[in-house]
Formats: C-alpha cells, sequence, structure tokens
C-alpha cells in the first residue's frame, strides 16, 4: 500500500512540474489596449480625467454614467495618453469652450458633439477605439 501511495504522489509531481514548464514556456502578448494603463499615467494626467469626468457627466439621465463605466472610460483615457491620439494635433485652444459647454448641456445629443471631429480625428477614432463588429 505505502508503494502505491508513493506511485501516486510521484506520478501526481511530475504531471505538476509538467504543468509548470508549460506555463512558463508560453508568454502571453501584454494587452495594450489601455496603453500603458490609467495607474500608469501621470497624477496630473488622472486628476484631469477624474475632474472630467465628474464636469461632463452633468445630464440629468448620465450623471452615474462615469461611474458605471468608470474602468472603460480609463482604459481609453489611457490609451489616447499613451498613443497620444496618433499624434494628431490639439484642438483645445480652437473648441475647448464650446465642446465643454455642449457636453454639458441637456440640448447637444452625440451626433451635434461628433460634428466637431476634424475628418483626421474621424478616422483615427475609427481605427483606435476599441470595439468588436457586430455581424
Amino acid at each position: 500500500m505505502k508503494c502505491v501511495a508513493v506511485a501516486v504522489a510521484l506520478l501526481a509531481g511530475f504531471i505538476c512540474s509538467d504543468a509548470v514548464k508549460l506555463r512558463a514556456s508560453v508568454r502571453q502578448e501584454p494587452d495594450t489596449a489601455c496603453g500603458k494603463g490609467f495607474d500608469n499615467l501621470v497624477k496630473g494626467s488622472q486628476d484631469y480625467y477624474r475632474t472630467a469626468a465628474v464636469e461632463l457627466f452633468t445630464h440629468p439621465s448620465h450623471t452615474m454614467d462615469n461611474a458605471t463605466f468608470e474602468a472603460e472610460f480609463e482604459c481609453w483615457f489611457a490609451s489616447m495618453c499613451t498613443t497620444k491620439c496618433g499624434g494628431l494635433a490639439s484642438q483645445a485652444d480652437g473648441r475647448k469652450a464650446k465642446l465643454t459647454e455642449m457636453c454639458q448641456s441637456v440640448e447637444a445629443d452625440w451626433l451635434k458633439i461628433w460634428k466637431l471631429f476634424s475628418p483626421d480625428e474621424v478616422k483615427w477614432f475609427k481605427n483606435n477605439y476599441p470595439s468588436d463588429e457586430v455581424e
């Protein structure tokens, strides 16, 4: 009986060691969907995002969307910061005030805001926003 117990223990040890070797030899590419990750952004960028997330979600029907989709929004923000939006030039000076007003308005819908995107921004967004095509 002792021999059977020892044999089972040895067999289990061999199986486990093979599993460890297999796991060690299989390397998975890191997930870069979130760029370097929100937690790896500089504090100033994180603070900017947190302020914007509170200030922009003021529509009565969407006040909790920033909390509901927090992980997704942080991921997308980190991706944009990491990739620097594909090298697109900042449009902040030319449209920040208007965009802020529209985003906080209950009158403006998403299409009015979408029309503020330049053709290059639309192209970059469509190529980079994390989504799966629906068939």
